[in-house]
């Protein structure tokens, strides 16, 4: 068995901005060592590495079934090195101290004390600190079902992917919960999607894993110290580039829960918009170590050319599609005219062309930005505003001008002023709307 140690001892590898933040109490165990399951035992190669934190809050009755049953699993199950570390935040009943009690009866158990309360400043502390190859936390109540925790890790310690999520919602995943919760969280993960473009599909799902070189500068960016971490992390990541993987899990609600709800929905709308105006304003970006790029493991592959400048490839894309629009303009333009006038009929061609293009441009000519869906249409409708008013006045300038001009003459004119602004919203969407990843 190992004996736990003084945390003071591992305090420094906190960084800066956690410790300013954070006070520890002084009687606190850490784990030693990392513990092998008996498969990993037989494989003295396997070097990678595993932190698993339990986050808790007055979980004096729930810990010890959930530390037995997971030490258990791990010890059976996981092919890698391994260690639990309860994180303790502000109890007030006996909760570090039965966390204590079993790190004393369970090898590779460690527990730590937090002064102030919040799963989103326990979880940022201890995985700001660990020395492990991969950060993890699930859940006191394991309402995730522990069969996904290696589809979990696998991916990170191949280095394949970046972050892993349980999910929910996504496809193959099984859940037994309430028709209030189950209504609440699928509410709030398409609010997600519609209001920040994300791709996963479970934001608040307690089973979550990282890479610790990946996770480190996602840490001092994140603010939350409640529940939003959870999302707040994944929006960073996503934001950022990261590789999130999904991991469809069995889920099944504990009713004997410390979340309330309804004041939690409340704090994570208004994180939504906090992480909408920290994008905004550029502040989102991270420092982050660099993927490997991509090479074929053939060694007889016949490999494209690759692609040249991203300048090259960003206006050529962006003309083959201007081009397709103003096509498609002009001919819905001249359908349209049959029936309404030219304000009406440009207008609605004009709204139409605008969706489909700024679709196209997000998918295909700045397909290396940042910019999720609600950001790339916002910016397409102000575009489309200032191009709506551009080719009407050019049409009804033209109008003016011309005494009884034909249809035809209209679309050429229309088509000339739709050139004209094309070339003005390429440089406002590459400079102004998309934001490239670095």
């Amino acid at each position: 068995m190992n004996a736990p140690h003084d945390i003071t001892s591992t305090a420094g590898a906190v960084d800066a901005n956690l410790s300013s933040t954070l006070t520890l109490l002084p009687s606190l165990t850490y784990p030693g060592p990392f513990q092998k399951s008996y498969h990993s035992s037989q494989r003295s190669s396997d070097t990678t590495t595993v932190e698993i934190v339990v986050p808790v809050h007055n979980e004096e009755r729930a810990l010890p079934g959930c530390l037995r049953t997971l030490h258990s699993r791990l010890q059976d199950e996981l092919p890698f090195s391994w260690r639990i570390t309860v994180a303790d935040n502000a109890s007030t009943d006996r909760t570090f101290d039965v966390a204590q009690e079993l790190s004393a009866e369970l090898p590779g158990v460690g527990a730590v004390r937090l002064d102030r309360k919040g799963k989103g400043l326990a979880l940022r502390t201890v995985w700001g600190m660990s020395d492990a190859d991969i950060v993890a936390y699930m859940d006191v109540d394991l309402s995730t079902g522990l069969n996904g925790f290696l589809p979990l890790i696998a991916p990170l310690a191949s280095e394949h992917s970046d972050l892993a999520i349980g999910s929910r919602l996504a496809p193959g995943a099984q859940t037994r919960r309430g028709l209030q919760r189950e209504f609440i969280s699928r509410t709030y993960n398409s609010m997600i999607r519609f209001t920040h473009g994300t791709t996963f599909t479970d934001g608040q799902c307690g089973f979550k894993a990282a890479r610790t070189e990946v996770i480190r500068p996602l840490l001092e960016a994140t603010q939350d110290d409640g529940f939003f971490f959870d999302t707040e992390l994944l929006i960073l990541a996503d934001y950022n580039g990261l590789r999130v993987h999904e991991v469809a899990v069995d889920w099944v609600e504990d009713l004997d829960s410390r979340v309330d709800l309804a004041r939690t929905s409340l704090r994570n709308i208004s994180g939504l918009w906090r992480m909408a105006r920290l994008k905004a304003s550029g502040d989102a970006n991270v420092s982050l170590p660099p993927r490997p790029v991509p090479t074929a493991e053939h060694p007889d592959a016949v490999l494209a050319r690759e692609r040249r400048g991203i300048l090259t490839w960003e206006v050529g894309c962006f003309l083959v599609i201007g081009i397709a629009s103003t096509a498609g303009h002009a001919l819905l333009y001249w359908l349209l005219r049959s029936w309404w006038s030219p304000l009406f009929a440009n207008l609605l061609a004009q709204t139409t062309l605008t969706i489909v293009n700024t679709e196209a441009n997000r998918r295909l000519t700045f397909r290396g930005s940042r910019t999720g869906t609600t950001r790339a249409h916002t910016g397409g409708i102000i575009l489309f505003a200032f191009s709506y008013l551009a080719t009407t006045c050019a049409v009804a300038a033209y109008r003016a001008l011309t005494p009884s001009p034909s249809r035809l003459s209209e679309v050429v004119v229309l088509s000339i002023a739709c050139c004209l602004v094309t070339i003005i919203r390429f440089a406002a969407m590459k400079y102004a709307v998309f934001v490239r990843r670095n």
